[in-house]
């Protein structure tokens, strides 16, 4: 029942993110011809925002467009990844032109050097300079397009920051190009490839064959993932395999996990604002994108400073709170639940007041706020009274 409803729902969001697809006519000089686009762009984009998006290029535009732009909406819908505009480059039949290559490196040769040229020069920099766009590109390629895509990556400074091979037919000695030129980056890669065990036995020997070569390598610029599919044909595997790579390449984005908390922030050396921070500036230099720090992942935080008996990372973490969102009460809350756990009890209640005078949070009302000043009041008024009393018994002693 659970596969249905996620299947129902799926179904509704690509129908709703395909009818926001636009088309437009490119005449290209490169080519001395018109190429059909295809662009979504997300649902909410406005052109006047200065918020960023990634451009993910879709070759093979007539088929394989639509799974990518689907995929792409699903997991936007979820905030697995950033709202991104996805460009299909129709083809049809001049995709032979396109993909023409050289026999001996398979690389781009006569009317595919031209088709090259075009997306490069032309429409790379009409993307750029038509709609608000991140510095982070995406490459989707099937088969022969895949091999194709591979040409970017030679570059000096390649175009594209992330290639997802779709059961690659590496021509020539593309395949070991491929490997060779992983070895030696500047920049930070995502590389992708997938094929299965129903794919065309010699495209998937060559794949596997390319796979191990990369697997030696030791580059810390490369991010790099590999996947076979089971019982997926060659066409069929498109689906499953692009899942896995948008899962993959936009993994950083994803808000904390389960995994990521066990696994990297439980063991942090040092406090946690610096762990999140330096996360979502990572998530900023390598997608060009502003993402703000949610008041879940704060919540999840606090949780896991507790949990570490870091008290100071309980202040912190409400300082840097404060100081992102200045209007929620979450980061005076905090920071006054910092002081009480210090014994500080009247700077706890300079924030807990300060508190009663901002927004509310999903969790924290000032109903809750109020509620905890009354009970640090009354705790001060109590061991008031015992200094009090301890002082009086100590007189009547003395006499």
């Amino acid at each position: 029942m659970k596969k249905v409803l996620l299947l129902a729902f799926s179904l509704l969001v690509c129908g709703t993110v395909l009818s926001q697809v636009k088309r437009e006519k490119f005449e290209s000089r490169k080519l001395n011809a018109t190429r059909e686009l295809k662009i979504q762009l997300p649902e909410d984009y406005n052109p006047e925002s200065e918020l960023k998006h990634p451009v993910i290029i879709v070759f093979d535009g007539e088929y394989l467009f639509e799974p990518v732009a689907g995929q792409t909406g699903f997991q936007t819908h979820f905030d697995e990844m950033p709202k991104s505009i996805v460009v299909g480059v129709v083809q049809g039949k001049e995709r032979f032109y396109d993909s023409y290559y050289d026999e001996v490196t398979g690389l781009p040769f006569e009317s595919g050097k031209r088709f090259y040229d075009f997306v490069a020069e032309e429409l790379l920099p009409y993307i750029d300079n038509n709609y608000n766009t991140s510095k982070f590109r995406v490459a989707v390629g099937h088969n022969l397009m895949a091999n194709f895509i591979n040409a970017f990556l030679m570059d000096k400074e390649p175009p594209f920051q992330a290639y997802i091979n779709l059961s690659p037919d590496f021509k020539g000695t593309m395949g070991q190009n491929v490997a060779k030129r992983l070895g030696f980056l500047e920049n930070d890669i995502f590389y992708y490839m997938a094929t299965s065990d129903g794919d065309i036995k010699r495209i998937n020997q060559s794949i596997h064959e390319t796979n191990d070569a990369i697997q030696s390598l030791e580059q810390l610029q490369l991010t790099y993932y590999f996947d076979e599919l089971k019982g997926d044909s060659h066409y069929g595997l498109v689906t499953g395999a692009l899942s896995k790579a948008m899962d993959k390449i936009f993994e950083l984005y994803k808000p904390l996990d389960e995994k990521e908390i066990e696994e990297k922030i439980m063991p942090y050396e040092g406090t946690l604002d610096e762990y999140i921070t330096d996360r979502y500036e990572r998530i900023d230099d390598l997608f060009g994108i502003f993402k703000p720090i949610s008041e879940v992942e704060f919540e999840q935080l606090i949780e896991v400073a507790e949990r570490r008996d870091d008290v100071e990372s309980i202040y912190k973490i409400g300082k840097l709170a404060d100081k992102l969102n200045p209007e929620s009460l979450f980061g005076s809350y905090y920071m006054a639940q910092h002081a009480e756990l210090l014994g500080k009890t009247k700077r706890a209640k300079k924030y807990y007041e300060s508190a009663l005078s901002l927004e509310e949070t999903d969790k924290i009302d000032k109903d809750f706020v109020k509620s905890r000043l009354d009970e640090l009041m009354k705790e001060k008024e109590e061991d008031s009274d015992v200094a009090v009393e301890e002082i009086d018994e100590d007189y009547e002693e003395e006499q």
